[in-house]
C-alpha cells in the first residue's frame, strides 16, 4: 500500500461537473489500495474574484485581512469535494491548513513553511479516511502569539502539496493540472511543444525560474531538498505525466524548518582556468554564433559566457560607428593558447580587429561556485557570498548566475582561501566541498527545454569602482529592497585607470521591482563619481536548459547561430552550469524562443493542447 498526496489545481476543481470527476478518479485511486491525502485549489477564478471584491472596498487592503479572505476559497473546495467522495460511498473529511498542522512564518500574503505537524493527518489515514486539505494556507502565531491564518503566495497549492508529502514521508506527490505534464516550452507559442519523460528538478527549478507556471519554484525546491518523489500529470486523462528526479547528494534529513532551512547546500572550486576577453566586437547578429562555433570546431570547451549590455563605442567616430558589445568566456588553463588563436581568427575574419577589436587574456584563474535550491530567487544569497569574498580581498573578475547556483572568477592564488570563506559563510561541512569536480549531466540531453521570460527588465549600473566590495555592496543594496536578481553581468570594457579605474554591471530583475531598484541604488551611486543608474530597452529573456550542457560541447555557439539565423540581436548573454540565457529585443522574443527549440530539435508532432488556464511551461 503506498500513501500518496495528489494535488489538484483550480481548473481540476472549477464546477461541480469536475468535482465529481475528481472524486471518481480519488476513488479509483484509494481502490486501488492507496492511502490519499489529497491537496486542493479554490475553485476557477476564485482567489482573482475574492481579490477584485477586496480592491474594490480598498486600494490597499490590509495583508492580514486578505489573507482571512482569500484563505475561504480553498474551504469552498475542500468541503464539496469531502461531500462528492462521501456522496459515492468513500469516507473523507476536510481540513484546512490550520486543521493539517501546517505551521508557517508570520509573514501574511508570502508565508514559508516552518513545519508540518502530522499526528492529527496520520490518525485520519489510519481510521481509512481520504483527508482532503486546504492548499494555499497554514497558521502562524502571530506578534500576541496567538494564531494567525497565513497564506503562502504563488504557487501555494503546490507548495502544500509537497511540503505534506515531505512530513509523511510519502511514497509520491502527484501534481493533477489541465496541461499532460512539463513540457520543452510552451505550446501556446511553439505547436509542436512535446512532453517530456523526466526532468531533474535542477532543471525543472531554472525553468520555473524563468517563467514557466506549471509548477512553482518553491514546491521544487521542496522536492529537491527532501528527495520528494513529484509527478506532474493531466487530471483530464491516465496519460502517466512527468517524473521529477533529485540526486541523493543534495536531500536533506529532519524535515523541521521546512522552507527556512540553508539555501547554499554546496560549493566547489575549479583550479587552473582562463578568460578571454574580446571588447569592442561589433554589436550585430551572428557574431557570438561566428566565435563560438569556431571554438566549438577546434575542440575547446567553453563554461562561463558573459555578455555585457552595449553601448556606443568610444573608440570610432563617424556616421559608420554604432553600438559594440564585450563577451568573455571562460576555458581550462590548457587550452588558452589555441582559444586565442581562433579568437584572432574570429576577429579577422569579421574585420573587427581593423575597427578596433581587441582580445585579452589571462591564465591563472579559479572558478568558485555555490549551489543550492532557488539561490537567486532569495535577495541576500548572493550578497552574503560577494560580502564575504570583499572582506577577505577577493575581487570577482566574472559573475554567472542562475536559480541553481552562483559562480564568480578569482585569481587562482585566491582560491582555496574563496573556497573557505564561502564553506564559513554558509555553514558547509567538508562532504558539501569539491575539488575539480569533473563534468556532470554525462548522458543527460544538452537541452530539456526553452523558457522565454518577457516580465524583465534590463539594467546598467555605469562606472561603477573596479575593487573588492563593489559587487557585493550593489546586490546588498538590493537585498536589502527586497529585490532579486535573475541575472548578473560583469563587464569586462574598464574605464579610467588606477585607482580611478571602473567597470559597468548590467543585471535583469522584475520589471515591476525596477522603481525600488533605482530608489534603492541611488544612495550608492551617489557615492561614486561618474556612477550612474540606466534603464536598457524593452527585452525578453530566451533561455535553454539542460542538465547536459556540462558535458556537450557547442550548445551555446548552436543557440547563438539559431538566433542568427533568425536575424535575432542578442542584448545580453548569461549562462550557467545547466543554463544558457540571451536577453533580446521584447518585440522578438516569440520568435527567439521558436527559433532555439527548433534548433535543438525538441518539437514534434502537436499532440496536446492546453485545455485551461493553469499555464504549462
Amino acid at each position: 500500500m503506498a500513501l500518496l498526496v495528489q494535488k489538484f489545481g483550480g481548473t481540476s476543481v472549477a464546477d461541480v461537473e469536475r468535482i465529481q470527476a475528481v472524486a471518481r478518479r480519488i476513488a479509483d485511486s484509494r481502490d486501488a489500495g492507496n492511502d490519499l491525502v489529497i491537496v486542493v485549489s479554490a475553485m476557477g477564478h476564485t482567489t482573482d474574484e475574492l481579490t477584485g471584491l477586496a480592491r474594490a472596498i480598498s486600494a490597499d487592503p490590509p495583508q492580514r485581512e486578505m489573507d482571512m479572505l482569500l484563505a475561504t476559497g480553498e474551504q469552498v473546495s475542500i468541503a464539496l469535494l469531502a461531500m462528492a467522495l462521501q456522496a459515492i460511498g468513500m469516507p473523507a473529511v476536510s481540513m484546512t491548513g490550520p486543521q493539517v498542522g501546517i505551521l508557517t512564518e508570520s509573514a501574511h500574503g508570502r508565508a514559508r513553511i516552518l513545519e508540518v505537524r502530522t499526528d492529527r493527518l496520520r490518525r485520519l489515514l489510519d481510521d481509512g479516511q481520504v483527508v482532503v486539505v486546504a492548499g494555499f494556507q497554514g497558521t502562524s502565531s502571530g506578534l500576541s502569539g496567538t494564531p494567525e491564518i497565513t497564506t503562502l503566495g504563488r504557487g501555494g497549492s503546490d507548495t502544500s502539496a509537497v511540503a505534506l508529502a515531505a512530513a509523511l514521508g510519502a511514497d509520491a506527490c502527484e501534481i493533477y493540472t489541465d496541461v499532460p505534464g512539463v513540457l520543452t516550452t510552451d505550446p501556446r507559442k511553439v505547436a509542436d511543444a512535446q512532453l517530456m519523460d523526466t526532468i531533474t528538478c535542477n532543471e525543472m527549478l531554472e525553468l520555473a525560474s524563468l517563467g514557466a507556471a506549471v509548477l512553482h519554484p518553491r514546491a521544487v525546491e521542496i522536492a529537491r531538498n527532501y528527495g520528494v518523489p513529484l509527478v506532474v500529470r493531466s487530471s483530464w486523462s491516465d496519460a502517466p505525466g512527468t517524473v521529477l528526479t533529485s540526486d541523493a547528494a543534495s536531500r536533506r534529513g529532519s524535515s523541521e524548518g521546512l522552507e527556512l532551512g540553508k539555501p547554499v547546500d554546496g560549493a566547489e572550486l575549479e583550479s587552473q582556468q582562463a578568460v578571454l576577453a574580446l571588447a569592442h566586437v561589433p554589436d550585430r547578429p551572428g557574431v557570438a554564433a561566428q566565435l563560438f562555433e569556431a571554438l566549438s570546431a577546434a575542440g575547446l570547451n567553453v563554461d562561463l559566457i558573459v555578455q555585457a549590455t552595449h553601448e556606443a563605442d568610444p573608440h570610432c567616430s563617424g556616421s559608420a560607428c554604432g553600438f559594440t558589445n564585450d563577451i568573455a568566456f571562460t576555458v581550462a588553463e590548457a587550452q588558452l593558447e589555441p582559444a586565442q588563436l581562433v579568437c584572432r581568427e574570429v576577429l579577422a575574419a569579421m574585420g573587427a580587429a581593423a575597427a578596433g577589436a581587441t582580445l585579452s587574456a589571462e591564465a591563472g584563474m579559479a572558478k568558485l561556485s555555490i549551489s543550492g535550491a532557488g539561490i537567486m530567487g532569495r535577495p541576500g544569497v548572493a550578497a552574503r557570498l560577494f560580502d564575504t569574498l570583499a572582506k577577505g580581498g577577493i575581487n570577482l573578475r566574472l559573475i554567472a548566475t542562475s536559480e541553481v547556483k552562483v559562480s564568480c572568477l578569482v585569481a587562482g592564488h585566491q582560491g582555496t582561501k574563496a573556497l573557505q570563506a564561502a564553506a564559513s559563510c554558509f555553514e558547509l561541512i567538508d562532504q558539501q566541498l569539491r575539488l575539480d569536480p569533473a563534468p556532470s549531466g554525462t548522458g543527460e540531453p544538452e537541452v530539456r527545454g526553452v523558457a522565454l521570460d518577457r516580465d524583465q527588465a534590463q539594467v546598467s549600473v555605469r562606472r561603477i569602482p573596479d575593487k573588492p566590495g563593489t559587487a557585493a555592496a550593489v546586490c546588498r543594496a538590493l537585498a536589502d529592497a527586497g529585490i532579486s536578481l535573475d541575472a548578473i553581468v560583469q563587464s569586462e570594457r574598464t574605464h579610467g585607470s588606477g585607482e580611478q579605474l571602473s567597470r559597468d554591471m548590467g543585471f535583469t530583475l522584475r520589471r515591476d521591482d525596477l522603481p525600488r531598484a533605482q530608489a534603492a541604488l541611488q544612495p550608492l551611486l551617489a557615492q561614486w563619481p561618474g556612477a550612474s543608474f540606466e534603464e536598457g530597452m524593452a527585452i525578453a529573456r530566451v533561455s535553454a536548459v539542460g542538465a547536459g550542457m556540462p558535458s556537450t560541447a557547442g550548445t551555446a555557439g548552436r543557440m547563438f547561430r539559431a538566433l542568427a539565423e533568425a536575424g535575432i540581436n542578442i542584448e545580453m548573454i548569461a549562462t550557467s552550469e545547466i543554463r544558457t540565457s540571451c536577453v533580446v529585443p521584447e518585440a522578438e522574443g516569440v520568435r527567439a524562443l521558436q527559433a532555439v527549440h527548433a534548433a535543438f530539435g525538441l518539437g514534434g508532432a502537436v499532440v496536446h493542447q492546453a485545455q485551461g488556464t493553469e499555464a504549462p511551461v
